[in-house]
């Protein structure tokens, strides 16, 4: 059930350093990849945070980004989702979900008519309609930020496809 205490909005300077806390710690564990904090700074207007109001204080207890690429080919624009967290113990009860349906609905807004992501949990994405689809039907220029990734010779990440 989601709590009212509950609510999704475009990330903040100042949510940065949780931000960055929550995608770490899921990267330690090899659940996703890591992000250098530079990195949070500069994609911030790509960031959405699921934040819970406690009192009068608010905790990031989720987020995701919306990124979008050019595939040039074709003049197609596809939109990924990136750095999809929530934190354990906010986990099952649909927050993820919530977090996925607002980069559906922002990327839907400007016309975007497909949407991926690289995951470790395909299942996930499967369970909100995403296709598991092979490596090479995605433009190469999804890939350019691949090949800085320490994992990129034995990547176990799974692409997923979604026609909005």
């Amino acid at each position: 059930m989601i709590k009212k205490s509950i609510k999704i909005e475009r990330a903040k300077v100042i949510d940065v350093p949780e931000i960055y806390k929550l995608i770490n710690k899921f990267a330690k564990k090899n659940l996703m990849l890591p992000r250098v904090m530079n990195d949070i700074y500069e994609r911030i207007f790509e960031f959405f945070v699921l934040k819970e109001r406690i009192g009068e204080t608010q905790k990031v207890i989720g987020c995701v980004t919306l990124h979008f690429t050019w595939t040039g080919k074709d003049n197609i624009v596809l939109a990924e989702i990136r750095s999809l967290a929530v934190d354990e113990e906010y986990q099952g009860k649909g927050y993820g979900k919530l977090l996925v349906q607002k980069c559906h609905k922002e990327a839907k807004k400007i016309g975007v008519k497909k949407i991926f992501a690289l995951t470790f949990v395909p299942d996930f994405f499967v369970k909100l309609g995403y296709k598991i689809v092979p490596r090479e039907t995605l433009p190469h220029k999804v890939w350019t930020e691949c090949i800085n990734c320490p994992f990129f010779m034995s990547c176990k990440e799974t692409p997923v496809i979604k026609d909005l």
